[in-house]
């Protein structure tokens, strides 16, 4: 295979910041990107992330700070100038162009010869598994095909860096479960860094190498899915990652951080941690770990039920009115009591107030 990613060491993101008036959209964004790596921007509409995508891409300018590949700075260029390959949500592909033409465009305006453009398109529409459809209009493909077209012009010119603004959400659940897959195949294929935007954590968890959480044109934490998944540095950042039990409490004792006793609920539960709370905390849970037991410490009124194919993911209230999201493996009924338990570990704690 010719066609892989320019070789380079690592993109660099020094202090970005990006105003739009009296909205500071970006505030001291920095990160280090090496080559090769998936990295997710993950975070709800409005956090800065497709603006900072959109200055990579150079099509917004920079308020302050730099962006650099390598040696050389990049944030001065035009978008045409950095090589990087743009995938966007709507697929952005020419409606009166053929499959072929449509990702040749790139390499055309590059000056690049028509033996070379041909060579370099059929091992694009092989990549993208398109072999048989490149004399096609967009409008006779499907949603999936059109953005595997869009992936092939991002690709086809051999950027250092693919960027992804939100690729896949103009497809059905099952699709994007597909494209996922692809998308990532075509990733580790060709070599290039790949900074993808969404706020599905799921796709994020899926996908990257590592995720970057935004909010309010920040960087919240950056980790590992494994790192984000199972202990998320700020109380935020387990609310976006689907700790949906996000809760003020009280603590009540306890010695080190691993040992810590709080009030969830009107009962006692015990938990990590993450932060070291002074007398008022936030308690985050995710409803796959609070269950009902026989033993469990919680006493809540089921409230709605709604049966996801093994489980039942439910709401009830406690006793003292706290909403609570859990899951059953057995059917609950709407007002029944049930006991709910988590395990200490998934049980993580953070510094807050009431």
């Amino acid at each position: 295979m010719s066609i892989a990613g320019r070789d380079f060491r690592e993109l660099r993101l020094e202090e970005l910041s990006r105003s739009f008036g009296a909205l500071n959209a970006l505030k001291g964004v920095s990160l280090t990107v090496k080559r090769g790596e998936f990295i997710a921007l993950l975070g709800p509409s409005g956090c800065g992330k497709s603006t900072a995508l959109n200055c990579l891409a150079g099509l917004l300018t920079l308020t302050g700070g730099s962006i650099w590949l390598d040696q050389t700075r990049i944030d001065r260029l035009k978008p045409e100038e950095r090589g990087f390959g743009m995938v966007f949500q709507n697929y952005a592909l020419f409606p009166h162009m053929s499959v072929r033409r449509n990702i040749g465009f790139g390499l055309a305006m590059q000056g690049k010869s028509k033996d070379e453009i041909a060579r370099k398109v059929e091992e694009a529409l092989s990549i993208v598994r398109l072999g048989q459809h490149g004399d096609k209009l967009p409008g006779q493909l499907s949603g999936g095909q059109q953005q595997r077209v869009a992936i092939a012009r991002a690709i086809v010119i051999e950027p250092p860096l693919v960027l992804m603004d939100e690729p896949l959400s103009n497809l059905d659940a099952k699709l994007r479960l597909e494209m996922r897959a692809e998308i990532r195949r075509i990733h580790d294929l060709i070599g290039s860094a790949t900074i993808y935007v969404t706020h599905d954590q799921e796709e994020a968890l899926s996908l990257a190498d590592r995720i970057v959480v935004m909010r309010d044109g920040t960087v919240r934490q950056v980790g590992t899915p494994t790192e984000l998944y199972a202990r998320p540095a700020h109380a935020d950042v387990a609310e976006f990652m689907g700790y949906r039990n996000v809760l003020s409490a009280r603590v009540l004792g306890g010695s080190g951080s691993e040992d810590v006793q709080v009030s969830v609920g009107g009962a006692a539960l015990k938990g990590v941690a993450i932060e070291r709370p002074d007398g008022n905390a936030i308690v985050a849970v995710r409803p796959d770990d609070l269950k009902p037991a026989n033993d469990g410490p919680v006493a809540a009124t089921v409230e709605s039920a709604q049966y996801h194919g093994r489980d039942f993911y439910c709401s009830g209230r406690a006793s003292d009115g706290t909403e609570l999201y859990f899951c059953s493996a057995l059917p609950v009924q709407k007002g029944e009591t049930v006991r709910l338990a988590a395990d200490p570990a998934r049980v993580l704690i953070y510094a807050g107030a009431s």
